[in-house]
């Protein structure tokens, strides 16, 4: 199921509230950026009919440097980040360095 993310900061207490010391949380998610916006919402909605239309936010969207950054005030540190790219080709995911659409994160709680 997928999830936007309106409120970040509340995601991040009650993460950080059910985590315990040394827990580990994955985050897989969608950038809020321009490449973001043309491909998750005009490509897949719109032009390509893979999800529903209106299925993304695109305000919902969290950028990289903002998830460290409420995750590191709620005692969340990052321990890797990945871009994701999808191959229309082969019709598989594979890690990236580019995270400007998707990307997946590893966080461990101090």
């Amino acid at each position: 199921m997928f999830y936007d993310l309106p409120k970040p900061l509340e995601f991040a207490k009650q993460i950080c509230s059910i985590l315990k010391k040394n827990g580990i949380m994955f985050t897989a998610t969608l950038n809020r950026s321009f490449t973001s916006y043309i491909k998750a919402i005009i490509g897949a909605e719109y032009i390509l009919r893979w999800l529903p239309i209106g299925t993304h936010s695109w305000e919902n969207f969290v950028s990289p440097d903002y998830l460290i950054q409420i995750l590191k005030k709620n005692n969340l540190q990052l321990e890797t980040l990945d871009g994701m790219k999808f191959n229309l080709i082969k019709n598989e995911w594979s890690l990236s360095s580019d995270k400007s659409v998707n990307y997946i994160g590893k966080f461990i709680k101090n």
